[in-house]
């Protein structure tokens, strides 16, 4: 491996064209200079000047080393820029993996918040739901996690081995019907008063949960339609296909003019969670992340 404090003074003597003019500039000894250039040239197997008079040339390897030293130099003079930039908390990245009805929901809002208090931060946003997501994060291919589960549904204990869980949301279910339907506009219903509609099922997590609270609802749902993409679900709903179990980030950006919801009575209810590392929520910019995604799920319009 070459040294880089000798690539340095390497690039200083190509530059300047001799040992005296490199050694005046970097404030040390010729001999010291002569030193280090017969310890590099050591390191790279042959001779990286030729003396001409008072001056010096390149050989060949010299000149590769030169140009390839210079780039080399560039790149690690940027890299510890930023290095120093996120450990003085200037600048830095944070990565979150999230499901697709917080992408659209909480990780904006928190991310507003973000943009005031930390302008310099970035994000970047990867959608995956759970379990699957637990992966991204164990594999260090997302800094902080958003996930989900239902109240009673056994927790994968090998999965989030290690993470420090951080709860975000304890949602309500809410029944989603076309405006018309003749459960709308009704404070509330049982799930055992919509035995005979047919519906329409979220992710296989979310299909799982409906079959469960239905099945303690006394029936087995008729689920005519699966889909993991909530607006496709909304229009499956306002187009009189069936209707639908959502939680309540679902609701937060509920747009669509032919529907309405109405609250379900005794459902089990969907558990929103914030997971990451202990050591990682250490870091100021993490904790940031972190606080601003707890202040964002207190919103009453998230």
């Amino acid at each position: 491996m070459i040294d880089t404090r000798q690539l340095e003074v390497f690039a200083t003597v190509a530059r300047t064209g001799s040992f005296s003019a490199a050694a005046r500039e970097l404030h040390c000894t010729q001999p010291a200079i002569s030193q280090q250039m017969r310890a590099l040239e050591r390191q790279v197997g042959g001779p990286l000047f030729v003396r001409t008079g008072r001056g010096l040339n390149l050989t060949e390897a010299g000149r590769i080393l030169a140009e390839r030293g210079a780039a080399l130099l560039d790149e690690l003079a940027a890299t510890h820029q930023q290095i120093s930039a996120i450990a003085t908390h200037d600048i830095g990245t944070i990565r979150i993996c999230a499901f697709p009805s917080a992408t659209v929901s909480l990780v904006p809002a928190a991310a507003a918040i973000l943009a005031e208090e930390r302008p310099h931060l970035r994000l970047e946003l990867v959608e995956e739901e759970p379990p699957d997501s637990f992966a991204l994060l164990r594999r260090g291919a997302a800094d902080l996690l958003i996930s989900f589960s239902y109240e009673g549904e056994p927790q994968d204990e090998a999965a989030v081995a290690g993470m420090l869980r951080v709860p975000l949301l304890r949602e309500p279910m809410a029944l989603l019907v076309p405006v018309g339907h003749r459960l709308a506009g009704r404070g509330s219903v049982s799930l055992a008063e919509t035995e005979t509609e047919r519906w329409i099922a979220g992710c296989p997590r979310c299909r799982h949960a409906l079959d469960q609270a239905c099945a303690e609802a006394g029936f087995t749902p008729d689920i005519t339609c699966s889909t993991d993409d909530n607006l496709a679900i909304q229009s499956l709903v306002s187009a009189g296909l069936g209707v639908a179990l959502v939680p309540r980030l679902v609701l937060s950006f509920l747009r669509h003019p032919g529907l309405t919801t109405v609250d379900v009575e005794a459902c089990a209810h969907r558990q929103t969670a914030l997971y990451t590392w202990p050591d990682l929520i250490r870091l100021p910019i993490v904790r940031a992340t972190v606080d601003a995604l707890i202040t964002a799920s207190q919103r009453p319009d998230v």
